[in-house]
């Protein structure tokens, strides 16, 4: 998932480059952002399971578990994760919840980082990542 590597050794090596990714969501910011910041609403849409761990979250996918720490939120605005395992960049994922003050229309802009070989994975993991999400808050 999200800044995934597999070989330590080889993700140390690799220059990663922050992706953008903006989504329009039929939801309130405050439901969305249940669904972004809470272990059950992210077990919801993002991973097979979702548990705290010492204030941080543990992500389970297939069995394979990956654990984040919380490191910037404001509540109904965005979210920042960043993964334990990755030691070598100075990278995170964050959600962001963006409301048009005219239309009030939701938008949700993703950021995540990627090497330029998996970019094009990540952007069609993401993709379909909040088309659950979508299903799940009825938009």
């Amino acid at each position: 998932m999200a800044g995934n590597t597999s070989n330590k050794e080889t993700s140390q090596k690799i220059p990663l480059k922050k992706v953008e990714l903006e989504y329009e969501i039929k939801s309130s910011p405050k439901v969305l952002f249940g669904m972004l910041s809470t272990d059950s609403g992210l077990e919801e849409w993002f991973a097979d399971k979702v548990y705290p761990h010492g204030g941080n979250f543990v992500f389970e996918w297939e069995g394979e578990k990956k654990e984040a720490k919380i490191v910037a939120k404001k509540d109904n605005q965005f979210i920042r994760y960043k993964w334990l395992t990755d030691e070598y960049h100075e990278t995170y994922f964050e959600f962001t919840i963006v409301q048009d003050e005219m239309t009030s229309d939701v938008a949700l802009v993703i950021t995540d980082f990627s090497s330029d070989a998996d970019k094009e994975e990540t952007v069609l993991l993401w993709n379909s990542q909040v088309q659950s999400l979508k299903h799940v808050v009825g938009s």
